[in-house]
């Protein structure tokens, strides 16, 4: 079983991921951490690959830009990646997306 530094949340997200001039394709996103995310893609990058991410937020003009991310794993069940670079403005925006995410507690 694998243990999560952070939690993450079943999520459904247009998400465009590029690799230097090599490749630029769309991806879905399925569940998303502050940290990290997993895609489903038609590219199947390599780990320890290096790519950049657009993260399509519904209702946002602008997408949340993952400066540099790491592939983690690729395979039948999607591409997992580790966030590694973002600009403060998007880290506070993803940090705002995940607290919304979270599970409301009733007192």
């Amino acid at each position: 079983m694998v243990t999560r530094k952070h939690p993450r949340f079943s999520v459904s997200l247009s998400s465009t991921l590029e690799h230097k001039n090599h490749f630029r394709h769309a991806g879905s996103v399925r569940n998303l951490s502050v940290k990290g995310c997993r895609v489903d893609s038609i590219v199947s990058p390599f780990t320890g690959m290096q790519i950049a991410m657009q993260l399509h937020i519904p209702g946002e003009a602008q997408p949340i830009m993952i400066d540099n991310a790491t592939v983690r794993w690729s395979g039948s069940a999607g591409i997992g990646l580790e966030f590694l670079t973002i600009a403060p403005l998007h880290q506070d925006r993803l940090n705002r997306m995940i607290q919304q995410l979270q599970p409301k507690t009733v007192s």
